[in-house]
């Protein structure tokens, strides 16, 4: 009994408890309970994914992801001094005062509960962010605590390019405010799904000020983005643009651009344009410099087009270096080679002349070239300069690439003489240099690659080294005909061109000098593009190499004198970088005259 009214006793205590407790919720102090659980809420933040490298053939980083952070706020502790901490914010980030302003006094989301957080700026550098919230830390009340509370960071990772213009035109940039889920161009752009990654985020539960520690909390890890490999040497690309650089300033020309391929596996080592810009800051340069003209231009390509249509004349059985042409006599407005109702000119007067094969090619013979072209039925040179990869996109994962253009139909002898030296007819870069490439390949046309093993572009191209194709275009013993041909222009005393020659080895080359058709009258107004591609050595080709100068404005400016200085420069530092010992064989030595 006793027991039973003491169990009595203690059971009637705990009901005054409950009693007196929900007095107290219902009846005291329900607004500050109110208050207590409307300010506990959720909170959604991103967790950024770590963007791939981009790296050149070596490993080396040509585009990074590094250490950044972004500026968090909770705006129901920020409002109260709103005013203070966004002058702090706006003076150091460079951001627009009234905008921060009032996202620090958004106190409260649309619902009337408490606004735990909002974004300040995004991918600060680390080192920055840092200091900007230590400034806002500073101020100390009479606790000695933060007096402006509620500014944080988080992790938020910067892209970088370590080499600034290095590449840039075909890196690209990133998007917006250096969104990294973006690409602005180039690779950025084309390999965008596969460098980004998918971003992660955190959900959890803060109640007052502070998070609560058991309370909601799910994560969606990121999945970081995946490295893209390159087949560019960044020591290479370096060098390269600063040679079309030179060669472009000198000058005085519009615009320049030049390629280095790895002559047996297609593999371009360098693809360089200038002017070009700082992928850490495209916005400080032009538009029309922020892609790859080597690829988006078009032009026509001039007398390096003359290795093209003499090397289908060999193959087709039709002609050889020593077969014997007569060139009537030539003179600057005046006589020349009629053909319809046009007169084709050489560059130089000359007498009525006899040349051969060879000579045509070391002099740059217009008249004896389109005399050499005679000799094809229809449709054979249109069918060589597509089996030579002329009209079509290389496709190797820029965007903006060029297809150029080939006549169609049936050709008069006018289109025949005029695309035989390479006007009447558009190319880019890389068509060109993939061209050339096949005669220094032992007539195999092997497809151009930027990127090591396979990538698939954000269109669904798969490209890559592992996607390379090889064509014969041209006999092995036609193409040694070739360069034995154009081993003459670099022949001191010989062609047109001895200054292209790398000192200590064999050098096959091709000037070109074309006239550039003006973009207002649609016609040829008189500026010019001037060109060089070879290879070296001439007998055992490892690497070729093309230089392209768009309407150089400097006196004498031509395919030689021009595009060939920086045409050298490049091939002899790929041969010396590379360790390329020369062959040490007797240089081709062909009758110019007959």
């Amino acid at each position: 009994m006793i027991r039973l009214r003491a169990a009595l006793i203690v059971m009637t205590m705990i009901l005054s408890l409950f009693g007196a407790r929900l007095f107290q919720l219902q009846g005291v102090d329900p607004n500050d309970y109110a208050a207590a659980a409307a300010a506990t809420g959720l909170v959604t933040l991103d967790l950024p994914a770590t963007r791939g490298q981009i790296l050149d053939r070596n490993g080396t980083p040509l585009a990074e992801s590094v250490d950044g952070l972004m500026i968090v706020a909770d705006p129901s502790r920020t409002k109260d001094h709103a005013e203070e901490i966004a002058k702090i914010l706006a003076d150091r980030l460079h951001l627009d005062y009234f905008d921060v302003l009032a996202t620090l006094q958004k106190a409260t989301t649309k619902s009337g509960n408490p606004n735990h957080f909002a974004y300040i700026a995004r991918r600060i550098p680390s080192t920055l962010a840092t200091s900007v919230v230590a400034e806002i830390d500073k101020p100390k009340d009479a606790q000695g605590r933060p007096l402006y509370a509620g500014i944080d960071t988080r992790r938020d990772p910067l892209r970088n390019y370590p080499a600034g213009d290095v590449a840039a035109n075909l890196l690209g940039f990133m998007g917006a405010n250096g969104d990294l889920s973006a690409g602005g161009g180039g690779l950025e752009q084309s390999f965008n799904k596969m460098l980004a990654g998918k971003d992660g985020t955190e959900t959890y539960e803060v109640g007052g000020n502070n998070r609560i520690p058991l309370g909601e909390n799910t994560e969606v890890k990121p999945v970081n983005g995946q490295n893209l490999h390159l087949t560019i040497d960044r020591d290479v690309q370096w060098y390269a643009q600063r040679a079309v650089r030179t060669a472009v300033q000198h000058s005085g020309a519009d615009s320049g651009a030049a390629i280095a391929m790895d002559t047996q596996t297609g593999e371009i080592l360098a693809l360089a344009d200038y002017p070009t810009f700082d992928a850490n800051n495209p916005g400080a340069s032009k538009k029309d410099d922020l892609g790859a003209r080597s690829l988006s231009d078009v032009y026509e390509p001039g007398s390096v087009e003359k290795t093209l249509t003499t090397s289908a004349l060999i193959n087709l059985g039709r002609v050889s270096p020593r077969t014997k042409i007569a060139l009537p006599a030539n003179q600057i407005g005046g006589a020349g080679l009629t053909v319809a109702d046009r007169v084709i000119h050489d560059y130089f007067n000359h007498p009525k002349i006899h040349l051969t094969l060879a000579g045509v090619i070391a002099l740059s013979s217009n008249i004896g070239t389109a005399l050499a072209a005679t000799k094809f039925k229809p449709g054979e040179l249109p069918t060589y300069l597509h089996d030579f990869g002329l009209g079509q996109r290389s496709n190797i994962g820029i965007p903006g690439e060029t297809a150029g253009l080939v006549p169609s139909g049936n050709w008069s002898d006018l289109t025949r003489s005029e695309v035989a030296f390479g006007q009447g007819i558009s190319v880019n870069a890389l068509q060109m240099v993939t061209a050339v490439n096949a005669i220094a390949n032992g007539g195999q046309l092997v497809t151009p690659s930027l990127i090591e093993g396979r990538a698939t572009t954000g269109a669904g191209a798969a490209v890559g080294t592992a996607m390379t194709t090889r064509r014969q275009v041209i006999t092995p013993e036609t193409a040694r005909k070739e360069t034995s041909m154009m081993e003459m222009v670099t022949t001191q005393g010989a062609g047109t061109a001895p200054e292209a020659k790398v000192p200590g080895y064999r050098t096959a080359g091709k000037t070109g000098t074309a006239q550039e058709v003006g973009a207002t009258c649609k016609c040829y107004d008189g500026s010019l593009d001037v060109s060089f591609a070879g290879f070296a050595p001439a007998d055992k080709p490892r690497f070729t190499v093309y230089v392209v100068i768009k309407n150089p404005r400097s006196a004498g400016a031509g395919g030689g004198v021009t595009a060939g200085p920086p045409f050298r420069e490049i091939l002899s530092y790929l041969l010396q970088k590379y360790a390329v010992p020369p062959t040490e064989t007797p240089p081709a030595a062909l009758p110019i005259e007959w």
